[in-house]
């Protein structure tokens, strides 16, 4: 994977990133920067494997979580380009689990304390994540977070109609379309590409997205041929503090043998691996100035908020994100924070719970990846950083 096009300084970039390297927050992070289609910065920092010293390479395949579902959401886009779905379309037309859905009244403590929902939930609810589910993940303590967990809606022994099946009676937490929460959402339209194109959702992925944009490093496993180019994971030394030195080795994250076997579940929410050339390849594929993967009309609503008025994106551990919206295929920098460059604002991004993200500036024509394998760095201060100095290193050359 080769630089194409010169006349970019990205020395500062680079030297942040090595910073967390050399100081025991990041075992390794690999980066790529494009301006329009044209690939200008390529950079690996640190480690694959931190204890037998194994350099990052471009090569190196990784665990991309979230990233997933930009692929996922893509496969959703390019049936609804054929017809064969509508965004505003309650999804009981194709899943009659999810029809006729109660939703917990505020303030509930329990699953009983629930109210009919005002309508269906949409596919565009679905893409956007205002669709009332859960994750099951980031609220503990919670009635439904215990729900979740105790019905396993997240089991990979279970193929995606198990999951329809336990998701059929549990109340949401909003009435669809009136709020938004990070949710398994993402694997209900995978199920939901599973039904529309009567194949598994691996084949049609492979046959549609990732066979034609040569992708040939991402899927839900990684041969064993491959193994020795699998990045080793890390825990921080404290979740609270993500810069404070020191990692832990779990390569049995999410769970013991993840990625070395098929498993029946895959999990359109984040169940890839995938390489920066890989991902790179993908993001070209949604900009203009060559052959895209969608029309540019879907790329355009793709990039377009879709929730409602006053309402931001939220996590249970930062509140309200004022100013974030989220299209049909990840966050919106509506109104960039103090944290993100001015030339963010109207960029779309998205990526996975270890720290491999991406993101897309349509307004600036810049688009960049970011690679690395530490828990619960999506919103690590090392994709900040990283970002700021990409945009900053791009207006410089203009």
């Amino acid at each position: 994977m080769k630089v194409t096009a010169g006349g970019y300084d990205f020395g500062q970039a680079h030297a942040a990133m090595q910073r967390f390297v050399d100081g025991n927050i990041l075992s390794g992070v690999s980066s790529a920067v494009l301006v329009g289609r044209d690939l200008v910065d390529v950079n690996c920092a640190g480690w694959a494997d931190k204890e037998a010293q194994t350099p990052l390479r471009v090569d190196h395949i990784f665990r991309v979580y979230s990233n997933t579902k930009l692929v996922t959401s893509c496969a959703a886009l390019l049936l609804f380009e054929e017809g064969l779905l509508g965004l505003d379309d309650p999804i009981e037309k194709f899943i009659p689990q999810l029809a006729d859905r109660k939703v917990l009244r505020p303030g509930a403590v329990s699953l009983h304390e629930t109210e009919p929902a005002r309508g269906s939930i949409t596919i565009r609810h679905l893409l956007s994540h205002s669709s009332g589910l859960s994750y099951g993940v980031f609220d503990p303590g919670t009635a439904i977070f215990k729900a979740y967990n105790e019905r396993r809606i997240l089991n990979p022994a279970t193929p995606l109609a198990d999951m329809i099946d336990q998701l059929a009676d549990l109340p949401l937490l909003y009435h669809p379309g009136t709020s938004w929460e990070y949710s398994v959402a993402t694997d209900v339209i995978a199920r939901l590409v599973e039904i529309i194109s009567a194949q598994p959702f691996d084949h049609f992925i492979q046959a549609r997205i990732l066979g034609p944009l040569g992708m040939v490093d991402t899927g839900f496993v990684v041969p064993e041929k491959d193994r020795g180019r699998f990045a080793s994971y890390y825990n921080g030394a404290d979740l609270m503090d993500p810069l404070k030195p020191g990692l832990t080795r779990n390569d049995n994250a999410p769970y013991p043998g993840a990625y070395l076997r098929p498993v029946p579940r895959f999990n359109g929410g984040g169940g890839l691996v995938s390489t920066l050339p890989d991902m790179v390849a993908l993001i070209r594929s949604l900009l203009p100035g060559g052959p895209t993967l969608l029309k540019p009309k879907t790329i355009a609503l793709m990039m377009t908020n879709q929730l409602a008025d006053g309402v931001w994106m939220r996590f249970p551990m930062t509140g309200e994100l004022p100013g974030r919206g989220y299209g049909l295929a990840g966050g919106l920098i509506l109104k960039p924070s103090p944290f993100d460059h001015p030339d963010s604002a109207g960029e779309l991004y998205w990526g996975g719970v270890a720290g491999t993200q991406w993101w897309i500036s349509p307004q600036r024509n810049v688009a960049g990846l970011m690679m690395t394998q530490r828990h619960m760095s999506f919103m690590h201060p090392f994709a900040f950083e990283f970002k700021r100095l990409a945009y900053e290193a791009v207006r410089r050359a203009r």
